[in-house]
């Protein structure tokens, strides 16, 4: 689940991102001031828009909002209180984190990915990463699925030419980090941080 709030850009609504859905069968159900949208098909969210938002929620920011117990009971009760069954069940585990590469691998179908092996604290992902300075070893930055970048993009499980790939290993420029040099590469940590930890910049 992700949050977007601008109200200067699309006004007083409150953008609630569950599921990527095909723009064709997409269709929508509006009770008061909130619009679901879903597949027609499956029935699956792929969201809802709360319009007069700050009205009805304490909303504050701007662009990708933090997620917090706080404000996924908040978004559950203006739901519930428009006529919506169901709650959002949310993972509210950080989202970047410190990981270290236990194998890296030549991608069998490209010669510049490398398919790395990632222990993230908690489990071992299995990373796509085209780098050129990733190798086994190395303690890195982390975004796992469900995070949401400086750019905006949302992190998802893909396949990455026939390859399943979960999270993605970071640049310090992806991460938005000041002065972080503009060739290509991943961010490399020093040894000091801890596997698993939240990553801050």
């Amino acid at each position: 689940m992700n949050l977007f709030y601008n109200k200067e850009g699309i006004g007083d609504t409150l953008i609630v991102k569950l599921e990527d859905i095909a723009i064709e069968n997409r269709t929508f159900e509006t009770k008061g001031d909130v619009v679901r949208i879903f597949d027609q098909k499956s029935n699956t969210t792929a969201g809802y828009n709360i319009f007069h938002a700050s009205s009805k929620l304490k909303v504050e920011g701007n662009g990708s909002l933090e997620l917090t117990e706080e404000m996924v009971e908040e978004v559950n009760h203006v739901l519930s209180e428009s006529g919506f069954e169901g709650k959002l069940e949310v993972d509210l585990s950080p989202k970047f984190v410190v990981g270290y590469v236990q194998e890296k691998e030549k991608h069998p179908n490209a010669d510049k990915l490398n398919i790395c092996k990632v222990d993230v604290g908690t489990e071992t992902l299995q990373i796509v990463c085209g780098a050129p300075n990733v190798d086994a070893g190395q303690k890195v930055v982390v975004a796992k699925v469900g995070a949401v970048m400086p750019s905006g993009m949302i992190i998802k499980d893909a396949e990455l030419r026939g390859v399943p790939s979960s999270g993605m290993i970071c640049s310090a420029k992806e991460l938005a980090l000041p002065n972080a040099p503009q060739e290509k590469g991943i961010l490399v940590l020093e040894d000091k941080y801890e596997v698993g930890q939240p990553f801050q910049a």
